[in-house]
């Protein structure tokens, strides 16, 4: 398992909207290859930023096939517009787990 993390930051006033574009997308991601599930976290002490997390089986899954579909198109036509500036991902997986 892989978690794509990517920190975005919303433009100023577009965060309600940029929620609800969010949710609109959950199916895009249900639906992807590899895909196990996706949140999305709201800095508290930065309420413009936002972490998307989504459980990938592959990094492939991510960066090749939906990356490269029709599925990645809509999402980011949904979410694209608040965006302040481009997302930082980075793919992570776990090397301890204490609980």
């Amino acid at each position: 398992m892989f978690w794509e993390i990517a920190q975005i930051e919303v433009k100023a006033g577009e965060e309600a909207a940029f929620e609800a574009a969010v949710a609109k997308a959950v199916p895009l991601f249900k639906s992807a290859r590899g895909c196990e599930g996706m949140r999305l976290h709201r800095s508290v002490e930065h309420p413009s930023r936002y972490r998307l997390v989504v459980d990938w089986d592959t990094v492939e899954d991510h960066t090749v096939h939906f990356r490269g579909s029709e599925n990645f198109q809509e999402w980011r036509r949904l979410v694209g517009a608040h965006f302040a500036g481009p997302p930082v991902v980075e793919h992570t997986h776990r090397v301890v787990d204490g609980f």
